[in-house]
């Protein structure tokens, strides 16, 4: 006869398993598209047109050859880079400097101040991005880099402003007047004390800020028209609707668009998830 504890024990077994078998089933779900990517991407074009969903049958760079090219991957994955680099430093910057001050310094309305930043999280690109455009126009920063970085910075400045802002708050108030007895000016408080305590913070936040700009697809096509400057993911579109039946390079060139986020993330996780637990504890 089973006593009590070996029937819980059985039930908490079962349900281990339950648990175990879902996230294999979810994590399969979610890593069949990038297996089939990759799996194309390096076929021969012969076999992909054969045996289009057999995984790794055979093996050729030819496909990533030709998109990196013909379809003129280089130079996207160039404009990327200049895109995203600069885009990313701007918001870690003025993110971390907007967090500590509303976090640490007393002025009048910083309360109100606070929430109208807030307030952008809450208001869609799509409802202010065509009058952008004609403001970009005519200051003359349209098919710029200087105008499609400021406009990916100002996406991401709102939330973290509230993301750093988080970091900055829970600090002991301790640090901060020791160094203001000492004779540290604002700025040797913030950069010296204040900004070594919330490096996860910002390496998260600069993490998640380069991911959404790297796969930002509607800013670079609505305020680059020209093509004077074409990111991964405008170019993978172009690419798209030009070589449509190429199904192995276009594949080629969707590996190269994600392979560097994949790799940026896989070396940064244990940074990005102590960040993400650290802000939403402190939070």
């Amino acid at each position: 006869m089973s006593t009590p504890t070996n029937t819980l024990s059985g039930r908490r077994r079962v349900g281990l398993l339950g648990h175990r078998g879902l996230l294999l089933v979810l994590s399969f779900i979610s890593l069949f598209p990038v297996l089939l990517t990759v799996s194309t991407a390096l076929k021969t074009p012969e076999d992909v047109q054969v045996n289009p969903f057999g995984f790794f049958s055979s093996f050729s760079m030819e496909n990533i050859a030709t998109a990196w090219t013909v379809g003129n991957f280089r130079s996207y994955l160039l404009d990327s880079v200049l895109l995203t680099v600069p885009s990313t430093a701007l918001v870690v910057a003025l993110s971390t400097m907007a967090g500590y001050t509303f976090a640490r310094l007393a002025f009048p309305g910083r309360t109100v101040a606070f929430y109208l930043v807030v307030l952008g999280l809450l208001v869609p690109f799509f409802t202010y991005m065509i009058p952008l455009y004609f403001q970009l126009r005519g200051l003359g920063l349209l098919d710029t880099l200087l105008g499609v970085n400021l406009v990916l910075a100002s996406t991401g400045l709102a939330f973290g402003t509230f993301f750093m802002r988080a970091f900055f708050t829970d600090l002991p108030t301790e640090l901060e007047q020791a160094a203001r007895i000492d004779g540290a000016s604002e700025w040797q408080l913030f950069v010296r004390i204040m900004m070594p305590l919330v490096g996860s913070g910002a390496g998260a936040l600069a993490v998640f800020t380069f991911i959404q700009n790297w796969n930002n697809f509607l800013v670079p096509l609505l305020y680059l028209p020209n093509g004077a400057y074409r990111p991964l993911t405008t170019g993978l579109y172009l690419f798209l609707g030009g070589r449509s039946i190429d199904i192995g390079p276009l594949a080629a060139g969707t590996l190269i668009t994600i392979l560097p986020v994949i790799v940026l993330f896989v070396l940064l996780q244990k940074q990005v998830t102590q960040g993400f637990l650290s802000g939403a504890v402190k939070g």
